[in-house]
């Protein structure tokens, strides 16, 4: 019952909280680009660490201020407040990972994705193992023939939380670089290849 009553205070409270406090983040940092000027008016999808995520929606909102674009998250409770969070910021959610409703989120992903809907993801969530890049982000951009676009998002200053993907929040009052590629034609590549090139090119800025 207690259980019930959090969960459902939590979703009350915790997104709207969550994200003026992304926005209050955002606004109280200097940001720092580098990354193309534009990128082609087409279908893609862009990919970050989990422990990257808090900052994410910025990046996407840099090249498309209006278009509609879909978030790939857990079906997990920590991923309801994720998703509803980034419904602030103008994201709906796709449901699934690969731990639950794997499958499903799939084919949805990639029917989006044919239908001219952008696409966020993280490759090594929900749960991990950090940095290992899984296999779904590289299957919807080759059956829905779209390319990638990779981000980190690296604070001057910021915490670190104790959990699996080492979570990053940026402090107040300092810079956030962000990393983005041009567009990546990953169509003729094998999977092995794309997880080692995805996880290369995430890696370049870590210290």
């Amino acid at each position: 019952m207690l259980k019930k009553v959090f969960r459902t205070l939590s979703l009350l409270f915790f997104p709207f909280i969550g994200s003026l406090l992304i926005r209050f983040l955002y606004l109280t940092n200097k940001k720092i680009f580098h990354a193309p000027q534009a990128l082609p008016e087409e279908t893609f999808i862009m990919a970050f660490w989990h422990g990257e995520l808090l900052m994410a929606p910025y990046a996407y909102r840099k090249y498309r201020k209006n278009k509609e674009a879909k978030i790939v998250i857990s079906e997990h409770f920590d991923g309801t407040l994720i998703a509803k969070t980034l419904s602030y910021f103008g994201f709906s959610a796709i449901r699934g990972s690969s731990t639950r409703g794997g499958a499903k989120a799939l084919i949805e992903s990639i029917k989006e994705l044919k239908n001219g809907c952008d696409l966020g993801i993280t490759p090594d969530g929900p749960k991990g193992p950090r940095h290992e890049v899984a296999e779904g982000v590289i299957i919807m951009a080759q059956k829905a023939k779209v390319k990638i676009v990779l981000v980190s998002m690296k604070p001057t200053k910021f915490w670190q939380l104790n959990s699996w993907d080492k979570f990053i929040i940026p402090k107040p009052f300092g810079t956030i670089n962000y990393y983005i590629t041009d567009f990546i034609d990953i169509s003729n590549m094998h999977v092995a290849e794309c997880r080692t090139y995805i996880k290369e090119r995430l890696l370049d800025h870590d210290e």
